[in-house]
């Protein structure tokens, strides 16, 4: 961006951001385009994460999310057991009212100028066709249409690995890996959300939910009558006889104002970025609150978009989430090994994974 003011430029070299290795700051003028295009690591592989297209309030809002979201990348796949490293990128703007075949294509130019250190695909605000626009311009994408030799929707296994971490979150509070019985609510119920209530329900649990958009919580509610709905997320978490609290929105979930007033048990869901600050995931450990790592359970989606790189199988695909279970308990028990938050412990076990790539 030709016109990054000094606040953005203050965010960018922030050193506790995390040591980013490329921060690209994209402007088309023709177009209307900004974005941000974030790489924090390369030590496991090309960096490989989502485009988020979002009406962020200020530029310095935007590469301070493209820099966190980056970050959580490299974690994510380096759990995952990707040969990849992390990247993200974000387009400023609301999606609804300026997302255009012309900026799509001028956003994929930028991202075939970085040669290949950087493959995209979707994330909030952006969706499988518009990733079929993008590789057009730019090969290095992912998350495209199965006509055009792509993996489509990946929120399918997302929601799938979610699962899987709430199973083993299950196994680990109460000793029985099964939701039945247990009270779930799950907040956002869009792409990812209304497959994991989907996936609660058919184990027998009992689901809660909200969202912001009332057509999000209608196409739930029009499907399984047995749903109960609450106007909010402040509603959500203080519901009477919580276990498990699923955030499945946006970022910042975990915060100063709600882990205080967290009635469940439990936090599991498939949100990038939960934690709001350093320091919460002590203080929901400090309530007795079991957290599992969002970057581990909600990898189910870059387990995709990764293998669509090498030629789709889905069944491959499903078997390596379905593997979030084990992970997710190996989590659990090094946490108490060590005397940390499971945060902190899925935190080293990828640090210790890039570390040795990069030594090798």
């Amino acid at each position: 961006m030709t016109d990054v003011t000094d606040g953005v430029l203050h965010t960018l070299f922030r050193s506790e951001q995390g040591g980013h290795e490329q921060v690209v700051l994209c402007q088309d003028r023709a177009s209307g385009l900004k974005a941000v295009i974030a790489i924090h690591s390369t030590a496991l592989g090309p960096a490989l994460g989502g485009t988020r297209f979002y009406p962020y309030a200020s530029e310095e809002d935007a590469v301070a999310d493209a820099l966190n979201l980056s970050r959580g990348m490299s974690y994510k796949n380096a759990m995952a057991g990707l040969e990849h490293g992390g990247g993200k990128a974000v387009i400023i703007g609301d999606p609804e009212l300026i997302k255009t075949e012309e900026l799509l294509l001028a956003y994929g130019r930028f991202v075939a100028s970085l040669g290949g250190r950087y493959v995209t695909a979707c994330d909030v605000g952006t969706y499988v066709a518009d990733m079929d626009v993008i590789a057009r311009v730019n090969r290095w994408t992912t998350g495209r249409s199965p006509e055009n030799g792509g993996a489509g929707d990946s929120s399918v296994l997302t929601a799938f690995g979610v699962f899987q971490g709430m199973r083993a979150s299950a196994q680990h509070a109460w000793g029985d890996p099964t939701l039945r019985g247990r009270k779930v609510g799950v907040a956002g119920v869009g792409k990812v959300g209304h497959y994991l209530v989907e996936h609660l329900l058919e184990d027998g649990a009992e689901v809660v939910i909200t969202d912001v958009r009332e057509e999000s919580v209608r196409r739930v509610t029009d499907k399984f009558r047995q749903v109960t709905v609450v106007p909010d997320t402040d509603a959500l978490i203080r519901t009477e006889g919580l276990d498990i609290y699923a955030p499945c929105a946006l970022g910042g979930a975990l915060n100063d104002d709600t882990v205080p007033v967290l009635t469940a048990k439990v936090v599991c869901g498939a949100a990038n970025n939960q934690l709001a600050h350093p320091g919460v995931e002590k203080d929901i450990a400090d309530r007795g609150i079991l957290y599992a790592p969002d970057y581990v359970v909600n990898a189910g989606g870059v387990i995709q978009v990764a293998d669509e790189l090498r030629g789709f199988d889905f069944d491959r695909c499903k078997a390596k989430a379905a593997k979030i279970f084990d992970t997710t308990l190996a989590i659990f028990a090094r946490a108490k090994e060590d005397g940390i938050p499971p945060a902190a412990a899925a935190d080293r076990i990828a640090e210790q994974r890039m570390a040795e790539a990069r030594r090798g």
